[in-house]
């Protein structure tokens, strides 16, 4: 087992779940972060060589989470993969989408990276995150009782980040996971009208999906800060959604974990943001 886990990503939605599950095992996680401010925390920049050394001593897993500030991850993190190939002797696990392909766009490549250089790996595929209801998607529940998306009539698995995390300890802790890739995805697959729908049961006011185009959405996104290329990206995966390419279930939760994943009606319970 590794005593020492290098949690990259550590303070998002993935990444601080890794670290509590690391420490109810008794691993210590440390959180690579570009501003540390507690002791579990190490200074670490994708763009900043002179970070990995720290970051990577005696270490002896990593959990990736790729830049999100860019679509060229590969670039970003190839210097940093590269040396913690040759230094960690454990687990890579790299999390990905369930829409990108090994070799695809984004974290694709890195996938492909990793099934050609690293030694033992996993890369994590989730579907849509149930996290982003009460987050990006909170302010227009709460104040416009909408959800806005160009998913059309498109059905999504919507997996909540703790069943990810729970996924990435498993494989960050043991050696006998073969390297391999996991589809990940909650147990029911729902149009954005129907997780509206249980949206509303658990606030008890109606909330409706509201239906932009592609376009729009990139507007939307754009407005919001994004850069505009990514933007663009981020609402051609509507668009994939609306197609029926995120419409499967899987149960490599369960098989990995032993327990079932996550409903979204279950998760909306203990969601204080919608209060």
């Amino acid at each position: 087992m590794n005593e020492r886990v290098l949690v990259t990503g550590g303070t998002g939605k993935t990444g601080q779940q890794v670290a509590s599950q690391l420490a109810l095992r008794g691993i210590e996680a440390r959180v690579a972060t570009r501003d540390p401010s507690s002791a579990n925390q190490v200074r670490f920049d994708w763009g900043d060589a002179t970070t990995y050394g720290p970051a990577l001593e005696g270490v002896g897993a990593v959990y990736l989470v790729a830049p999100t500030d860019q679509t060229e991850q590969l670039s970003a993190m190839h210097p940093f993969l590269k040396r913690a190939v040759l230094q960690v002797p454990g687990r890579l696990v790299l999390l990905s989408a369930s829409s990108l392909e090994a070799g695809g766009p984004m974290m694709g490549e890195v996938h492909a990276w990793l099934d050609a250089h690293a030694p033992l790996w996993t890369v994590l595929r989730p579907s849509w995150f149930m996290q982003n209801f009460t987050t990006q998607h909170l302010h227009s529940i709460l104040h416009e009782g909408c959800v806005y998306s160009a998913t059309g009539d498109g059905r999504v698995p919507f997996i909540d980040a703790a069943d990810i995390a729970a996924v990435a300890v498993e494989a960050l802790t043991s050696s006998a996971l073969p390297s391999s890739e996991h589809v990940l995805t909650g147990p029911e697959a729902l149009t954005y009208a129907e997780a509206a729908d249980a949206i509303s049961a658990r606030i008890g006011r109606p909330v409706r999906h509201c239906r932009l185009t592609v376009d729009a959405l990139a507007d939307r996104y754009a407005g919001s800060g994004i850069p505009r290329t990514y933007a663009l990206t981020l609402a051609g995966m509507d668009e994939a959604i609306a197609q029926g390419s995120e419409d499967r279930i899987t149960l490599e939760v369960e098989r990995i974990t032993g327990r079932p994943a996550n409903s979204l009606a279950s998760f909306l319970k203990g969601q204080s943001a919608l209060d």
